[in-house]
């Protein structure tokens, strides 16, 4: 809740009093042209980062691995794309903090463990409102005397060859 009001509240005017502190040093289209730069150039760097992203989770989903790193860094290059456009020198900070691969890698390690000590137990689910076995997908699957699981459908056709052949 505090990440959210410092987010909403405190990061504009800091962002506000340090664009008219800079525009009173450089000049306000100096400064006007600086934050539409680091639009431009933070666009182009999500874009080429995220498609090397996008690939190296191909190349992991091809060798059957789980891209859940890979899946944190693009999350992680959406995040940097909007603060890179919006107008500002610390978002601008911020927004390159998580293009750049190294920063990004490390933000993105700390991020993966802190998801992986809250990984719920899908056994631990339990289907509300339903009284079907047939809606619950993690049900235990039945055995037969060896131990063999053996599930499938059929269709009983006896009834239907035998009307065949009498007619």
């Amino acid at each position: 809740m505090r990440v959210l009001f410092l987010l909403f509240a405190i990061l504009p005017i800091i962002e506000i009093a340090l664009l008219v502190q800079v525009g009173d040093m450089i000049g306000g289209w100096n400064t006007i042209a600086i934050v539409i730069l680091t639009a431009f150039a933070g666009a182009y760097f999500v874009r080429r980062e995220g498609f090397n992203t996008i690939q190296t989770a191909q190349q992991k989903m091809q060798r059957n691995e789980i891209p859940g790193r890979e899946l944190v860094e693009g999350l992680m290059l959406v995040i940097a794309g909007v603060l890179l456009v919006t107008p500002g020198f610390v978002t601008d900070f911020l927004g390159l903090l998580l293009v750049v691969p190294i920063s990004r890698h490390l933000i993105a390690a700390q991020v993966a463990k802190r998801m992986a000590l809250r990984v719920i137990n899908p056994a631990s689910f339990t289907q509300q409102g339903s009284s079907s076995d047939d809606a619950n997908p993690f049900r235990q699957a039945t055995r037969d005397e060896n131990g063999d699981i053996i599930e499938g459908q059929y269709t009983d056709r006896t009834e239907n060859d035998s009307d065949h052949r009498l007619k």
